[in-house]
């Protein structure tokens, strides 16, 4: 029997969770919406983690948002969802049963985009991820940029120091101005009603609507910026976005073309969208030298006693 590993994506929005082939082909997923409480998350991971189950079951994989030490497999700061006081991965190993590795949720992203999506080739790829914040990653000679334990938190790239307060207790982060939560702001800021899509957005600007054109702008103009400053630094062959909003967020930026041809970089649209979390997570956990992690191993039974 092929071994799979659950994976478990923890977003601003939605925690999802896939059983998943070691191909990365999603066999099977459950979802439910995020709550902030951290032990009430981590109630609900194990109870994905029952409903996922199966014998061919060979380990786990977390993506969790905020800044995570991976080689030590502890979560150092958290945004929308603080898990930095829990010690998840030897809570989930120890109940589950299986190994755990865990990392940023925009780290297991771009692994999945590596390993079967739109970074698949390429040695040198930036990941942002749109959604309810904004997540983020860098590849680099084909391993994740790690730095001094948790770096590529592409969401708190500054891109205006009088800014918004950001949730990382900074101001002007491209994450307060260009995140999904980011946009419904912009949405209401031009006049137009709560709840206006992406798409209605770009079909409204096409016919010549000044306050939809207002809101893309507003919304893809400072993310434009960040990522010409995270191509002035690490000069990757691509820039991906991806997350739910990814796609969305790539078309809009051609209403900002850039400002300077020292800092052009191709930026494409990820291919595996909000599946690329739990993929992700769930290759980091069979193959951890994918990630470079190092994953919490279940106790013993006499470690246990």
């Amino acid at each position: 029997m092929a071994s799979t590993a659950i994976g478990i994506d923890i977003g601003g929005t939605h925690l999802r969770a896939a059983r998943v082939s070691d191909g990365g082909e999603i066999l099977d997923r459950v979802a439910e919406r995020t709550v902030r409480d951290p032990e009430a998350v981590v109630a609900r991971i194990l109870d994905l983690i029952r409903r996922l189950d199966r014998p061919s079951v060979a380990a786990i994989g977390i993506g969790v948002p905020g800044r995570v030490d991976a080689g030590r497999g502890t979560v150092l700061s958290g945004g929308y969802v603080d898990l930095s006081q829990v010690r998840l991965a030897e809570r989930v190993a120890a109940a589950a049963g299986r190994p755990v590795a865990i990392d940023n949720d925009g780290t297991m992203a771009l692994v999945a985009e590596i390993a079967v999506g739109a970074a698949q080739g390429h040695e040198s790829v930036a990941l942002l991820t749109i959604g309810t914040g904004i997540g983020g990653a860098i590849a680099e000679g084909g391993r994740i940029l790690r730095g001094r334990r948790a770096a590529g938190q592409l969401g708190h790239v500054t891109i205006d120091a009088g800014g918004e307060r950001c949730a990382c207790g900074r101001l002007g982060c491209v994450e307060t101005v260009s995140s999904g939560t980011a946009l419904g702001r912009h949405v209401a800021a031009a006049g137009l009603p709560a709840g206006t899509s992406a798409d209605r957005l770009f079909a409204l600007e096409a016919a010549g609507d000044p306050a939809a054109r207002r809101a893309l702008l507003a919304w893809a103009t400072p993310l434009r910026a960040a990522i010409e400053s995270i191509v002035a630094v690490a000069d990757p062959d691509l820039v991906l976005l991806g997350g739910g909003l990814g796609a969305a967020a790539q078309r809009a930026l051609a209403l900002v073309p850039a400002a300077a041809d020292w800092f052009c970089c191709p930026v494409e649209a990820a291919a595996l969208g909000d599946d690329a979390g739990v993929i992700g997570a769930a290759l980091c956990g069979l193959m951890d030298r994918v990630c470079d992690l190092h994953p919490v191993r279940a106790p013993s039974p006499r470690e246990v006693a």
